[in-house]
């Protein structure tokens, strides 16, 4: 099982102009195929007078799922190029691991055929410019702790370890005591590591909890 991918950080928009036809790119990272569809969905109300809006997408951190559409363009000219220009991505180090990532691809054609090569040649360069723009995330499969503390502690505590270089996903507030909720690599190490630098914080005064584990975003 994959320990860790790429996807998109967020959404992004980027637009083309090929012989007189608007290519307009649109990523979005998604987790599911109804999100991705949903996309689809959004841009066809968006963009009602367009053409043509081909999709692709890829599912999972082992890339399980993987799809596309030609939505009315010549059989294989527009969602597989799309889905080719995604999943042979490089992220760094020759490695392809983008995913969780949908591509919706509108065309308002300008009146010049392309043809089927320059239709293929069109869809990959859209979805590779606008992954060239596009800001990526590296996520991993993190260990995730949960720390109680009192609330007058919880912000002091959250900084030091901020400051220290420990992820902190954010703190929750109940009614009796605060939550902090951290993200670390699972290595032993590192777990021995925290643990002693937070008795020191806090003075022996808090220990950490096991919630499971999360794909993360790297900070």
């Amino acid at each position: 099982m994959a320990t860790a991918y790429t996807t998109v950080d967020g959404d992004f928009v980027h637009a083309l102009e090929i012989k007189r036809s608007r290519f307009i790119t649109y990523l979005r990272r998604v987790e599911t195929e109804e999100q991705a569809r949903a996309l689809v969905a959004e841009l066809r109300k968006k963009h009602f007078d367009a053409r043509h809006h081909c999709s692709a997408f890829i599912l999972g951190a082992d890339r399980t799922a993987m799809r596309s559409n030609d939505d009315g363009e010549p059989s294989g000219t527009a969602g597989v190029p799309m889905l080719d220009a995604l999943a042979k991505r490089e992220t760094g180090s020759g490695t392809t691991d983008l995913s969780d990532i949908a591509a919706v691809v509108v065309r308002y054609f300008g009146g010049i055929l392309l043809g089927a090569g320059g239709l293929v040649r069109a869809y990959s360069e859209s979805v590779s410019r606008a992954l060239d723009a596009a800001p990526l995330v590296r996520r991993t499969r993190q260990r995730i702790l949960g720390i109680d503390v009192d609330h007058g502690t919880a912000g002091r505590l959250e900084n030091d370890l901020r400051a220290g270089g420990v992820q902190v996903l954010g703190t929750a507030y109940g009614p009796g005591h605060a939550t902090l909720k951290v993200a670390l690599g699972d290595e032993a190490d590192i777990l021995a590591a925290f643990t002693d630098r937070l008795a020191t914080l806090s003075a022996g005064s808090c220990t950490a909890r096991a919630l499971g584990t999360e794909w993360v975003d790297a900070p």
